[in-house]
């Protein structure tokens, strides 16, 4: 699998928190898209989704399971009944991997905590994973989902 270091930019985000069972995060991601929706977010250039992965869900860390499940933006997020935030993801240097495949079983991930982080003399930096999914939607079938890793690393 391909490795690069590179510089993930300082990113404003709405954002939406998922803690729990992994089973039940898309009913939080739900939440995002119908905001996105309603705030005709839809350019996926402009408005990327990402995920802020805190802990493996299936790793022996998954009761800790956390997400936030975010969309990139240009202004603020106005008060809205979603439960949606602001946030802002710093710039972070990163190890950058990509999965093609499904989102339930996330190759580039596992790739870079098992294989690539022991053999490359880096440090983990204690911020999440960056998972920037590339394409979403209900005509993305599982085993075309491209999915970019982001391992934030000092």
């Amino acid at each position: 699998m391909q490795v690069t270091i590179v510089t993930f930019p300082q990113t404003r985000v709405a954002a939406i928190t998922h803690s729990g069972s992994p089973q039940q995060e898309h009913d939080t991601a739900r939440k995002l898209i119908a905001w996105k929706i309603e705030n005709r977010l839809l350019d996926p250039v402009r408005n990327r989704s990402y995920g802020l992965h805190y802990a493996d869900h299936q790793g022996p860390d998954a009761s800790k399971y956390r997400v936030d499940f975010c969309l990139s933006i240009g202004g603020p997020v106005a008060q809205n009944s979603h439960g949606i935030v602001e946030m802002i993801i710093p710039q972070l240097r990163c190890a950058l991997a990509r999965d093609v495949g499904s989102r339930t079983d996330n190759k580039a991930a596992r790739y870079l905590y098992e294989h690539w982080l022991p053999a490359s003399g880096e440090r983990l930096s204690g911020h999440p994973l960056v998972f920037h999914y590339v394409n979403v939607g209900p005509n993305v079938a599982a085993h075309e989902a491209i999915t970019d890793v982001y391992m934030p690393i000092v």
